[in-house]
C-alpha cells in the first residue's frame, strides 16, 4: 500500500503512466473456483471450444449481470485491466494511481453466440461516448473499452463500432470514446466483487445506455 493516496475526480480522469503507478505486488488475488450464478468454473480451465471476450463499461457489477442471460455464456469474472499495477485491489484501482480499468471478462461458446452478439450487448449496455466516466462514475477506471484477442476480434469490434457510431450520429449523440486495444493480461477482482449483483440484488449497478439500437440482424 506504500505511495497510495485517493486522487482528486479531476485527477482521477487522467491517465497516468507506468514511471507513476502503484508497484503492486507478485501475489494473485484468490477467487472461488466456481462461479455464483452458474456453478461453472470462474477461473479455467475451461472446455474446448470455448472463447474469451472481455469489456470496459462502467462498474463492472452491473457489466458482468449484462452477460448472465445471455445464451452460451459459459462463464464471466470481474476484474482489472489495462493498466500498470501488478494484482492491483480495489482500493488501489479506486485512487486513480493504477491506470486500471474495471473489466469483465466472458467466457462464451461461439456455437450458441456470436461475438457480434456479445458487441450488441457491449454497445447498447451503456454510453461509450463519455470518456473517462460512465454516469456519475468518474475516473479512468470506468472508460469504455474493447479488449481483443484475435485479429478476427479486432475487425469485428472495429467494424461494429462504426456501424454504432452512425447510428449514435444519426440520433444526435457524441462520438465514441471507446479504445479497442489487444487484450491485456486480466486481474481477477477481489471474491467480493464476483456477481456482486447475484449476491446483492439490491445493489449499485450504474450503467445507462443511450437508447439506441443495433439491428436485430447484427
Amino acid at each position: 500500500m506504500s505511495g497510495l493516496k485517493v486522487l482528486g475526480l479531476g485527477e482521477k480522469s487522467i491517465m497516468i503512466d507506468s514511471k507513476t503507478a502503484l508497484p503492486g505486488r507478485d501475489e494473485t488475488i484468490p477467487v472461488p473456483a466456481q462461479h455464483f450464478v452458474n456453478g461453472n468454473s470462474l477461473s479455467g480451465p475451461f472446455p474446448d471450444g470455448m472463447q474469451a471476450a472481455m469489456f470496459g463499461m462502467g462498474c463492472f457489477w452491473g457489466a458482468e449481470k449484462l452477460f448472465w442471460p445471455q445464451p452460451g455464456i459459459f462463464s464471466t469474472a470481474v476484474g482489472y485491466a489495462a493498466g500498470f499495477t501488478p494484482n492491483p485491489t480495489y482500493q488501489e484501482v479506486c485512487s486513480g494511481q493504477t491506470g486500471h480499468n474495471e473489466v469483465v471478462r466472458v467466457v462464451f461458446d461461439p456455437e450458441k453466440i456470436s461475438y457480434q452478439s456479445l458487441l450488441k450487448c457491449f454497445w447498447e449496455g451503456h454510453n461509450p461516448t463519455q470518456g473517462m466516466r460512465q454516469g456519475n462514475d468518474r475516473g479512468t477506471q470506468y472508460r469504455s473499452g474493447v479488449y481483443v484477442y484475435d485479429e478476427n476480434q479486432r475487425q469485428v469490434a472495429e467494424s461494429s463500432c462504426e456501424q454504432y457510431q452512425s447510428l449514435l450520429n444519426s440520433a444526435g449523440h457524441e462520438k465514441i470514446t471507446t479504445e479497442i486495444i489487444k487484450a491485456p493480461e486480466f486481474y481477477f477482482a477481489e471474491d467480493y466483487h464476483q456477481q456482486y449483483l447475484a449476491k446483492n440484488p439490491n445493489g449499485y449497478c450504474g450503467l445507462g445506455g443511450t437508447g439506441v439500437e443495433l439491428s436485430k440482424k447484427y
